[in-house]
Order: structure tokens, then C-alpha cells, then sequence
């Protein structure tokens, strides 16, 4: 465990921008040359460190969001570099930039903000070591100094502005600094003091870093009806713009940003209270460039206020820079389906935009919280296209930080900033399914995904309070149904109004997640040799199955008799087998009365497919699936949708936003049928946890001609490809060393094989469409 001797530290006075907090100091002569140097950087708001007149890193905005009340990362750096043009009895300069971030920044649609700390502050130590051994420290304390910068504010969901008459590099260098005025009298360096940190453990990161993932150059500027400039970068994207402009000194550039276009404008009603505007005051002086890092915004579109050239012009100077948290991919996905893969693409899209220092909902409107729910649906999805190990495990302690403070109750969003500003439609939180089963559903999805079963031996608390919490409030008939709940959220019949208004019973919902998490806790219990903890957990599966049976189940119909319920029910064993036959149909049944347009919500929809595949109606989930009215999974696609929508129909036909309050056009949770067309179009599945070995069990159908997937897995790389030829469904699998794979294909019998690359032959009906 490190053990650090600096202090967080904050400016004396307010200084009416994101302050820079400075430090020069003299390198120790005598003991040779530099060997290592390692600075580790923290901030209640967000820092962007500078050593030897340079930046540190292209991270961004660390050390980012974690349940700050008790717990702040911090971020390691080898500086060596930025050392290598000193020498010893040189003087150098660490500087500290500290942006609001989330700890000082507004957050949620309350529009309050600081919740986590009234000033912003700063920690860094630096450690030098010389090739003797010495080691020489600086650290921030409170002989540090204060200055202002060009970042006159800043906030994640309004944007920032940064005036390049106030900049000057003189803070990165040996010696007194100057700092510019507009006013043309210059300002003042000031004291800082130390902020306590009360009961707030610092810990080591672990988590992939948030960086630049791509630039995106723009596709088209223009003028809207309304005389505004605007400019079209082809793809939703999370990020911001980089601007390189010249012109008379004062000059304001306004740069709004917005996912959609609605009546050839901005579309910004989505944005609810969020400003996402970012402001640029050009200093005359020649070229400057402009790019905000202490903020983020979800966007396609721009308009851009103030440009003092053309057209043509402000596209060349334009540059989107998409940021997110660093993952490694691992999973991929291919068909001979054209709609098929621009969706795919899009739940990839939509994952890099919303996995960004927390597994968030949105990245656009007043919002873009941890919101449990969505990752329950997702993780199986997120846990197979990158590595989501580090990411999802750290997240995975503050659910269990925040529960151990919320009297067990996994919150609906972690880090939980609702409990400083209320959701107040959604009544006094508690437990609830789909949400607060997050706290058991992503742990084992990691389990099942790497194999590693420490994330449940250390989450195992989390998740058996987790079901003490719903035993505490069954029903005296044994049934999840006396707390709110969100249901089926989205149901896409439900108002626009009103997303919890869905056609699922909600204690038919949570019963049946209930009974999941119970049977999942049970397992994750034996693993881990906790025998009790199994037993309490079979226990009350057990129980929980008799009741939902007894007052949900006549002859395999279920209560609310909606798409819904069968899909939960059949996936996650509740029902008898006779009754999950009959449950089969009866979904088969209703998928077809709706023409097979989509008609589940949150709840559902990432195993509706699944409960059709497994009680032996494949061809109406591949219909489900290829469905391209609204709504469906490939509607927006149609509509030119470049990331997976919050609404099935969050843009209506006509092209107008749906107008209920809450809609995005990013946002993760509806891609979660990307697992089932990992798993069974593209036929590969683990048989053990961490895919030690493997299922190979392609299952044509759609129309499909071909389809391919392939996973980076701990074992190695694993490959599935399938084509439909001359009557014949040809495979080619790829299985690594150590690895052995299990071969189901049509008509043939089960067979294994090891490691290398298999050409595999089976008769192939031909595939509907």
C-alpha cells in the first residue's frame, strides 16, 4: 500500500478561474545523474499536471469520478522525460491545473453541484531518484503558490471558456511569473493552505486512463435557415473540439453542441438544463489554439458563433477529438448484413462514449451518471467487445462503499450524488430490480468473462446484503412487490411521459430478478467456499421460485402476459420445463402479433432473444432482430443513428425529437442484444468461466450468408467464421493453446477439438429472411 506525504492544497482566493497551483524547485546536485522520476497526481476536481514546461500525460480529467466521501485515486506518472534537459542544481517548475470536474462541479438535473467538496484542490509528489540512491521529494503543502489561468470557467455539463489574452507560459518556468489582465494590470500569485480530507482514503489507480481515442475531422459546415453556421462531424461522438483561429483581440468564438438536428437546427431540447457551450475570446495576437479538457460533451453537430472567415475555413480549423476511458477491445463482430454491422458499430461507439471514468448513462444532457440499471443489461455486452476488468472492478467498490452507508441498499446511481440531490420522481430509493441487482449481475458477468473468481470473493458482501435487502421486503406472499420499482423501463408502449408505465407487472419483473440474483449469489457463494452465505441464498431462491410460480403461472401464462415477463421468466429458469415450453410459444406468439417490432423495455430486451432461441423459436428471433420499423434495434440505423438510442424511437419517423423530457441518442443499455449476436450468430460462448473452453455453435438464420466474431479471451484469441455455401454451412474456428473447444453444428453430432485452426462442414437449411 503507498503511503504519500503530500497534502491536498487550494488556492487562498478565489481567483475566477481554474486556478494553477505552482511549485519551483531546485533539483539536488551531488548524487549523479536522474535514474527514475514518478509523480502521482490527485485533485478534488480534476488536475492536468505540468512538469519541465510540458504536459505530464494526455490523460484527462483524473484522477476521475469515484465515491469521493471515502475514497480518491491517485494517478502514477513516469516523468523521466521531462527531467532528461536538467541536470543537478537546476531549477524546474510542477504545476498543477485544477478543472471542477466532479467534485466541485454541478451535477444531476437538480442543478446544484459541490457536493463533494466546496474548493477545488490539488496533490501531487514527485519523486526523484539519483543514481546513488538518494531520493528527493516535492510535494504539495502549503508553501505553494496560486495563479490564475485563461480557463475562466469550467464546468462538465455547461462547457468551458478560455480567454487567450490571459495566457502565459511564464507559470511553467523557472523564475517570478507574469499574469495578464484584460484590464492591462497584472495580477498576482497567492498563498494556498491545505484541505482536509477527514476520513477519505487516497488509493492507488488501477483504471484504464480517460485519453483521446480518436480526431474526427469535419464532414460539412453550412448555414441553417435560422442563419446559423453549422458543422456536421458524421458521427455521435463524446468529446470536444479543437479550434485554431486568428482575428482582432476580444473576438468571442461560441461553440454549442448538440447530437441531432431538428427543423435543420441544433437539436438542443435534450440537453435539458445542460449549456454544453463552450466560449473562446481570441487574443490578436496571431494563431490560437483552443481546446477544452475540463469538459466533455456528447455531440454530432455544432454551431459556431463569432468566426471571422469562411466557410471553408472553419472547417480546416475545426477538429473533433473523441475521449473516453482507455479499454483494450477485445471482442469484434461481422455479418453479411450491412444494417447488422452498422448497429454493432454503433453499440461500440456508444460503449467508448459512455464508459468514461464511470459506466455512465448519457454523455450529452444535465445527467451521464453511473446508473446501475444500464450496466446490469450491458455487461455481458461491454465484458466481451473490451477489457472491462479494471474498470468495472474498481466501479464495483463504490457500489459496495456506497451500500454499506446506504443501510444495504445498492443506489440507482454509483458514485450515489442522488443522495445530495434527490430524484424526486422516483420516491425515497431503495432496492430495486434490474438496478440494484447490478450488484450481483456485473460481478459474476466478469467472473463468467475472465474466469477470475476474486471479484466475487471480494463483492460477496455486497451482493448477499444485496439480497437480505429484497428479503427484508417481500411480500407476505413471498413477492418482490412492495417497493418502487422501475419495471420495465422504456417499455416503448408507455407514454412518452411516463417511461415507468409499462405493460410488465413490476412484481412479476422483480420477482423474477430477485430469483436470479438468489441463484447467482448462491453459486458465487460455493466458488468462494462460503457455505452459509450459499445456503441462505439457495434458501430464499427457492422460496421466491414456489411464490412467483404460485401467483404469477397459470398453464405457462404469466401475469401482464407481455413479452417481458416470458423472456425473464424462460432465461432465468423460474418456471417448470412444461411451463417454459408453453411460455416459449406464447412469446413466439407475441412477437408475431406485434409484426415483430421490438416491445420490451429495459427489463427484457437483453434476453428476449435469448428466451425465443432457447425454447426452439430461433426464426423469430432473427425477425426481432432485422426488424427495421420503428421500433426496433435497426430503426435508427435507418434514420442515419451512428450510436444506440435511449428510446426506441427517441427520433420519430418524421424526423422531429420524441418529446418526452428525457430522451438521448446515446446510450448504451439497448445494444445489450449485441451478446446474444456474439454468442449465437456468431456461435462463440464460454462453456467456463474466462472461455477456458469453448462452445463453437453458430446458428444461421435472417437471411444471413456469413457471419464472423472473434474474442481476445485470458486464454488467447479465439475465432469463429461461418458461411453458407452450396446447401453447406462451412465453419472455421480458431481455438488457442490450452483452450479446448466443443463443436455444435446442425445435423452432425457434438464433437471436441483442441487447439488450432478447425475447417468445419454441416447441411444448412436455407435461411429465411
Amino acid at each position: 500500500m503507498t503511503t504519500w506525504t503530500a497534502s491536498f492544497i487550494a488556492s487562498d482566493t478565489d481567483l475566477g478561474s481554474a486556478p494553477i497551483l505552482r511549485r519551483e524547485f531546485t533539483i539536488d546536485g551531488g548524487h549523479g545523474a536522474v535514474r527514475r522520476a514518478t509523480l502521482d497526481v490527485s485533485a478534488l476536481g480534476v488536475v492536468e499536471a505540468w512538469l519541465g514546461g510540458s504536459r505530464v500525460s494526455d490523460h484527462l480529467l483524473e484522477p476521475g469520478w469515484t465515491s469521493y466521501e471515502w475514497r480518491i485515486r491517485v494517478a502514477s506518472h513516469d516523468v523521466l522525460s521531462h527531467l532528461s534537459s536538467t541536470v543537478p542544481g537546476d531549477a524546474a517548475v510542477l504545476a498543477l491545473v485544477i478543472g471542477n470536474g466532479w467534485a466541485a462541479g454541478r451535477l444531476a438535473w437538480g442543478g446544484g453541484g459541490g457536493w463533494y467538496t466546496d474548493e477545488r484542490a490539488g496533490f501531487a509528489e514527485l519523486r526523484i531518484e539519483f543514481e546513488d540512491g538518494h531520493v528527493q521529494t516535492v510535494a504539495t503543502d502549503s508553501d505553494w503558490q496560486a495563479l490564475s489561468s485563461a480557463i475562466t470557467a469550467d464546468q462538465l455539463y455547461d462547457g468551458e471558456d478560455i480567454d487567450a489574452r490571459l495566457r502565459d507560459g511564464s507559470f511553467l518556468q523557472p523564475g517570478t511569473p507574469t499574469i495578464p489582465s484584460t484590464d492591462g494590470h497584472p495580477g498576482r500569485s497567492v498563498g494556498v493552505h491545505t484541505v482536509d480530507l477527514g476520513d477519505r482514503e487516497l488509493v492507488a489507480d488501477t483504471v484504464p486512463p480517460v485519453r483521446p481515442l480518436a480526431e474526427i475531422a469535419a464532414v460539412d459546415v453550412w448555414t441553417s435557415p435560422s442563419g446559423a453556421t453549422l458543422v456536421d462531424f458524421g458521427v455521435n461522438l463524446v468529446g470536444w473540439l479543437r479550434v485554431v483561429a486568428s482575428g482582432p483581440a476580444g473576438t468571442v468564438l461560441t461553440i454549442r453542441h448538440a447530437e441531432v438536428l431538428e427543423h435543420d437546427e441544433l437539436g438542443t431540447r435534450p440537453l435539458r438544463t445542460a449549456k454544453a457551450t463552450d466560449h473562446f475570446t481570441l487574443s490578436g495576437d496571431g494563431a490560437d489554439a483552443f481546446e477544452p479538457r475540463f469538459t466533455f460533451h456528447g455531440f454530432r453537430y455544432a454551431a459556431v458563433e463569432g468566426w471571422p472567415g469562411t466557410l471553408d475555413e472553419l472547417r480546416a480549423a475545426l477538429t473533433a477529438v473523441q475521449v473516453g476511458s482507455d479499454l483494450t477491445r477485445t471482442g469484434t463482430f461481422e455479418s453479411s448484413h450491412e444494417l447488422l454491422n452498422t448497429f454493432h458499430d454503433n453499440v461500440i461507439r456508444g460503449m467508448q462514449g459512455n464508459f468514461l471514468s464511470v459506466p455512465t448513462d448519457c454523455p450529452q444532457r444535465d445527467e451521464r451518471l453511473g446508473w446501475t440499471g444500464d450496466i446490469a443489461a450491458f455487461a455481458p455486452t461491454a465484458s466481451y467487445l473490451f477489457d472491462t476488468r479494471a474498470f468495472l472492478g474498481d466501479w464495483l467498490r463504490d457500489v459496495w462503499l456506497e451500500q454499506q452507508h446506504a443501510d444495504g441498499v445498492i443506489p440507482f446511481v454509483v458514485p450515489d450524488v442522488l443522495k445530495y440531490s434527490p430524484a424526486e420522481d422516483f420516491g425515497k430509493p431503495d432496492a430495486t430490480a434490474i438496478w440494484s441487482d447490478a450488484g450481483v449481475w456485473v460481478p459474476w458477468t466478469l467472473y463468467q468473462a475472465y474466469g477470475d473468481s476474486a471479484v466475487l470473493e471480494e463483492q460477496l458482501p455486497s451482493m448477499v446484503a444485496h439480497l437480505r435487502r429484497i428479503r427484508d421486503h417481500l411480500s407476505p406472499q413471498g413477492l418482490w412487490d412492495t417497493v418502487f420499482q422501475f419495471g420495465d423501463w422504456l417499455d416503448p408502449d408507455a407514454p412518452p411521459e411516463d417511461a415507468a408505465k409499462a405493460k410488465a407487472d413490476p412484481g412479476v419483473v422483480a420477482t423474477a430478478c430477485a430469483y436470479r440474483s438468489a441463484t447467482l449469489v448462491a453459486e458465487a457463494a460455493h466458488l468462494t467456499g462460503h457455505a452459509a452465505e450459499a445456503s441462505e441464498a439457495e434458501e430464499l431462491a427457492t422460496s421466491l421460485q414456489a411464490a412467483f410460480r404460485e401467483h404469477y403461472v397459470t398453464d405457462g401464462r404469466i401475469l401482464s402476459d407481455c413479452t417481458t415477463v416470458y423472456a425473464l421468466a424462460i432465461v432465468f429458469g423460474i418456471l417448470s420445463d412444461e411451463d417454459s415450453a408453453k411460455a416459449g410459444d406464447r412469446l413466439a406468439e407475441l412477437a408475431a402479433e406485434s409484426g415483430y417490432r421490438i416491445s420490451t423495455g429495459f427489463a427484457g430486451t437483453p434476453f428476449i432473444t435469448d428466451a425465443l432461441t432457447q425454447t426452439g423459436h430461433l426464426d423469430d428471433a432473427y425477425r426481432l432482430l432485422l426488424q427495421t420499423e420503428c421500433p426496433s434495434w435497426l430503426y435508427p440505423v435507418t434514420m442515419g443513428a451512428t450510436t444506440v438510442w435511449e428510446r426506441w424511437d427517441s427520433m420519430l419517423p418524421d424526423g422531429t425529437i420524441n418529446p418526452g423530457e428525457m430522451t438521448s441518442f446515446n446510450h448504451y443499455a439497448l445494444g445489450a442484444v449485441a451478446d446474444w449476436m456474439h454468442r449465437v450468430v456468431g456461435g462463440l460462448a464460454p462453456l467456463t468461466p474466462g472461455y477456458e473452453s469453448v462452445l463453437i455453435a453458430p446458428q444461421p438464420g435472417g437471411g444471413l450468408t456469413w457471419a464472423s466474431t472473434s474474442l481476445d479471451t485470458v486464454h488467447g484469441h479465439v475465432a469463429v467464421r461461418w458461411e453458407l455455401v452450396d446447401g453447406e454451412l462451412l465453419v472455421r474456428a480458431t481455438v488457442p493453446d490450452g483452450v479446448t473447444a466443443v463443436v455444435r453444428l446442425p445435423g452432425l453430432e457434438e464433437q471436441r477439438v483442441g487447439a488450432g485452426t478447425h475447417e468445419l462442414r454441416a447441411p444448412a437449411a436455407v435461411p429465411t429472411a
